[in-house]
């Protein structure tokens, strides 16, 4: 990572109207860019993102992150009567565990907010970077998330969560609870694709990476690498590492649907000279940047992703500075559609 790199360098100009606030009418009608990395400067197609199967060479293998999205967020009252909000992350080893919420004022040490009859959340512990450790009292946080919990949409995404909010904001492959949003280049995929990538003789397989907060989080920093990521955990299935392994004896290649899928991939490669990704759990708090030695990915689906961002880092890695530059002003002159709902982009 070069200490030269700068956040303003991966600042861009969208206007509001192009953030998606919906998800297209059906699931994968939406558009598809793509920018074949050997062309001089990157060359742009525009297609559907249905035409993905016809990308996809026989023999590549494609990953997914089956997690799936929890209703993490919990409404509640303060003493006063005031609102609080509590957001879940994940499970502490104790049985607490780790959330963000606001108001910060509201989750102090010995706090709590009231969700509803005998149904409290009592903060334990104020942490590093936002966090807090809380504990349930009267019930479980399954219960409380079952009872009271809310589908957590991004903070850009303006409307409560709806009954089409509750369908379109998992994939249609999501299996293992655990995220507090949705790995959204998966949302387009549909059954379909996936039937087709495999008639074709595409090999399709899943990992789990359990999505964070901080994927909505922009760099604020100055320079790039002073920028904290936080930490998300992921786990390698044994038969994923060896398909991995075995694409690359025949020849084929890797996509990563998802920044989040390169990250779990390229943080279970690390420091290997070959691109071996090692089976198991881990927890990443990678950021990749351009200057990145990519071990793992060969080709990328991605949405198109905030300004000032590590996941437009991460495409500018992948893609290249300019070549990245190039294709957004081009989703924005043609009015693509951007963020969590919006249109996706196949980097090749």
């Amino acid at each position: 990572m070069s200490p030269a790199l700068r956040t303003a360098d991966f600042d861009y100009d969208l206007p509001p109207e192009l953030i998606a606030q919906t998800p297209t009418a059906e699931r994968g009608a939406s558009r598809l860019l793509v920018l074949r990395r050997d062309a001089d400067g990157g060359a742009l197609e525009d297609r559907m993102f249905a035409d993905l199967a016809d990308l996809v060479p026989p023999g590549d293998l494609v990953v997914l992150n089956d997690t799936r999205v929890r209703h993490a967020r919990l409404l509640g009252m303060r003493p006063s009567g005031a609102p609080a909000e509590v957001l879940l992350i994940h499970p502490a080893p104790d049985g607490s565990w780790i959330a963000m919420g606001r108001p910060g004022s509201a989750l102090r040490p010995g706090k709590r907010i009231h969700l509803g009859p005998g149904a409290d959340i009592e903060t334990l512990e104020v942490l590093d970077e936002g966090y807090r450790r809380v504990a349930f009292v009267g019930l479980s946080a399954d219960e409380a998330m079952r009872r009271y919990g809310r589908l957590p949409l991004p903070p850009y995404i303006t409307h409560d969560p709806t009954s089409v909010d509750e369908e379109r904001y998992q994939t249609v492959y999501a299996r293992v609870e655990g995220s507090v949003a949705a790995p959204t280049a998966g949302l387009h995929v549909t059954p379909a694709l996936l039937s087709a990538l495999d008639a074709k003789g595409v090999w399709v397989a899943r990992l789990t990476l359990e999505v964070g907060p901080g994927t909505f989080r922009p760099v604020e920093t100055d320079v790039v690498t002073e920028h904290p990521m936080h930490p998300e955990r992921y786990e390698i299935p044994r038969l994923l590492a060896e398909q991995i392994g075995a694409a690359r004896a025949r020849g084929g290649r890797v996509w990563a649907v998802g920044t989040t899928v390169v990250r779990a991939l390229e943080s279970a490669a690390a420091g290997s000279p070959d691109g071996t990704v090692r089976a198991g759990g881990g927890e990443t708090r990678l950021m990749i940047v351009p200057g990145h030695r990519f071990r793992a990915v060969d080709r990328l689906v991605t949405n198109f992703h905030l300004p000032r961002s590590t996941l437009l880092m991460l495409v500018s890695a992948f893609a290249g500075i300019e070549p990245t530059r190039a294709a957004y002003r081009h989703a924005v002159a043609q009015r693509y559609r951007f963020y969590s709902y919006g249109d996706a982009m196949a980097i090749l």
